[in-house]
């Protein structure tokens, strides 16, 4: 009997397992739109569809990737493969979403070196692009609806909203938003005024984290004209370990260290690795894929994938035993309540800047609200949202 248990275990966490790899790199071949987007996909298909988790313990997680370093919605994917399926979810999950990305982006640097271009995906993004703000869009609606559960939660994410709109650093928002909220919950429940204290920390958190940190950058130092692979690694666990916020921070990282300090590519080779990093589905950080194969070949595209993406891993690991811990404290629940509310708004910041170039057409508004009603009305999967808009994009440049 004790066998026969056994093994059924056995058997149904290689089934989790499975359903893991298949489910995440299925996000990682169809996730275009950074991660707001793939944060979107996810909750449609581990909230909506399979119901591994509620949307509020999501929500906690999409706030907690957040705060720590690394690509966001790679570090969920982590965490949701370690609660569904423990550490070999952990890592299954991780790969699993990660794996695709930096294969195509080896094939496509592969092809920039040997053809000294980019193949041309423009008449793909221009229909995929309106798609990913409709999945935005709709994840927005439905986490929003769980996240905002009292008026003063969502004046804490109209705030952020402002910080955002005029360009606070997002790690800064995040942080600030979950402090008032704390503050303004704390206080409400004892009717007494927050203290003067939080106010002076807050003041001092958000100078410190404004911004790409230039010690941050010049920590970055190595002194090379051509990388060796040790020194290639070295550089990119560096950039895993403390990169916070957007796809335009992680520009300003790379520019600083692989063209100002070392000069190991130019200014146009760093413009073509983030743009095939914008254009390929999955997580933007495969952009090092690319600048690795140019500088140390398919095994600098490997060294550099492995240490880029390794400390999300550790991040996540070492954050699993926390998350609980916070929603059983009163303080730090109310300050993880407005941290989620926060990431929306964020997430709605996204989104608007995203919008001028998504919708620069009568037929881009078309196909963003046809997505949108399919996503919320009839609850099409975000991966046949993305693949539709691909093909509609081919027929406009088709018929243009």
């Amino acid at each position: 009997m004790a066998e026969r248990s056994s093994n059924e275990e056995s058997r149904r966490r290689w089934a989790r397992l499975v359903e893991l790899a298949g489910l995440f790199t299925k996000l990682g071949l169809t996730g275009f739109g950074g991660p707001a987007a793939h944060i979107a996909m996810m909750e449609e298909e581990v909230v909506a569809r399979r119901r591994w988790l509620t949307r509020e313990h999501f929500l906690d997680l999409v706030g907690v990737t957040n705060l720590i370093p690394g690509p966001n919605s790679t570090e969920l994917a982590i965490h949701v493969g370690s609660l569904r399926a423990g550490w070999a979810g952990l890592c299954v999950a991780g790969i699993s979403f990660i794996l695709p990305a930096t294969l195509i982006t080896s094939l496509l640097a592969w092809a920039y070196v040997t053809l000294g271009s980019l193949p041309s995906v423009e008449a793909i993004l221009v229909g995929v692009r309106p798609v990913v703000l409709a999945v935005i869009g709709g994840a927005i609606w439905r986490l929003g609806r769980t996240a905002v559960k009292a008026a003063w939660l969502a004046a804490v994410g109209l705030f952020v909203l402002l910080l955002a709109s005029v360009g606070v650093n997002e790690v800064a928002a995040l942080l600030l938003g979950g402090f008032v909220g704390s503050a303004w919950s704390w206080s409400a429940q004892r009717k007494v005024r927050p203290p003067a204290l939080m106010g002076f920390g807050l003041g001092a958190a958000l100078r410190s984290l404004a911004g790409p940190s230039a010690a941050a950058l010049g920590g970055l130092a190595l002194t090379a004209l051509k990388p060796s692979l040790l020194q290639l690694g070295w550089f990119f666990l560096k950039v895993g370990s403390v990169l916070y916020g957007s796809g335009y921070v992680l520009v300003a990282f790379l520019r600083g260290g692989l063209v100002e300090r070392h000069g190991w590519i130019t200014e146009a080779q760093l413009l073509d690795a983030v743009a095939v990093g914008q254009f390929t589905p999955g997580p933007l950080l495969s952009t090092a894929t690319f600048v690795g194969f140019l500088l140390q070949g398919p095994l600098g595209a490997l060294v550099a994938s492995l240490a880029v993406f390794l400390p999300s891993f550790v991040f996540v690991a070492l954050l699993r035993p926390l998350v609980p811990r916070l929603r059983r404290s009163a303080w730090a629940s109310g300050f993880l309540d407005s941290v989620n509310v926060s990431s929306l708004a964020l997430m709605v910041a996204v989104a608007a800047r995203l919008a001028p170039g998504a919708l620069a057409s009568w037929w881009a508004w078309l196909i963003a609200l046809g997505a949108l009603a399919l996503s919320l009305r009839w609850r099409v999967n975000a991966a046949w949202l993305v693949l539709g808009g691909a093909l509609a994009g081919w027929i406009l440049s088709q018929l243009g």
